[in-house]
């Protein structure tokens, strides 16, 4: 019987409690890898992401904190290496839209934040992580874009263009940090995560339906399935790649 395609290899999952986040990190614990989960608020879904990896045999920890804070994105990376001796995968999944803005209507403050929780927050972790990863023989980090991007965002246009900064701080990462880490990033569409229950009408989930050509909206295990290609040797040779997950929504 082989050994899972991740066997050996340590992964840190930001934002592990829930949606995309918690599929992630059970997908890279089934591949193999120990996890360490993520969270912010979510104490008591990041707890039973923990429960749901060793109750399948797997190897995690816990790791609580605001990754928008230097310190504490420090130390969530420095806990993740001294519990479980290595990094080897990074997926940057956490952020959030906070709240649905107009550009003319958005104040400065939500502007910032609208960086700071999508993008400062992945500057953060990954420069922190940098050095682990290159220890590592097979560096990969993932971030987590959004569709959006590509399409535009009504009344979401904070979010949009810091996810947008993340696109190209992907491919910058992934010039500076080659040959020794590959860096990738997954563009989601809508995926039935609690994210759209949150943001999106069951009206609005059903148009998405019937706007996606393969007639349905995804589910978190098919983008947990795309993050642990990333991670895995099959993807070896795929550097500053932009992953579309979104049921060809988005044709390039």
């Amino acid at each position: 019987m082989s050994e899972p395609i991740l066997s050996g290899r340590v992964a840190l999952v930001t934002g592990a409690g829930t949606g995309l986040g918690r599929a992630a990190a059970r997908a890279l614990a089934e591949a193999g890898a120990a996890v360490g989960v993520h969270y912010h608020s979510s104490a008591s879904a990041a707890r039973d992401v923990l429960r749901e990896i060793e109750s399948a045999g797997g190897r995690g920890v816990l790791l609580p904190g605001d990754l928008t804070i230097e310190e504490q994105a420090n130390d969530v990376v420095d806990r993740a290496v001294a519990s479980l001796g290595r990094l080897d995968i990074l997926f940057n999944n956490a952020g959030s839209p906070l709240r649905h803005a107009k550009i003319e209507e958005c104040t400065t403050e939500l502007w910032r934040q609208a960086f700071d929780v999508n993008v400062t927050s992945v500057f953060f972790v990954t420069r922190r992580a940098i050095p682990h990863l290159r220890e590592s023989s097979r560096g990969s980090v993932i971030n987590n874009l959004s569709l959006s991007v590509q399409t535009g965002g009504q009344g979401t246009g904070p979010y949009v263009a810091a996810k947008g900064a993340l696109q190209a701080l992907t491919r910058s990462l992934a010039r500076e940090l080659a040959p020794r880490v590959r860096v990738n990033a997954i563009m989601p569409g809508v995926i039935e995560t609690p994210h759209h229950e949150r943001y999106s009408t069951p009206e609005k989930l059903a148009e998405y339906r019937k706007q996606t050509p393969l007639g349905r909206n995804g589910q978190a295990e098919e983008v947990a399935a795309a993050v642990v290609f990333l991670a895995s040797d099959a993807a070896s040779f795929i550097t500053g790649g932009l992953l579309d997950i979104n049921g060809g929504r988005f044709l390039r």
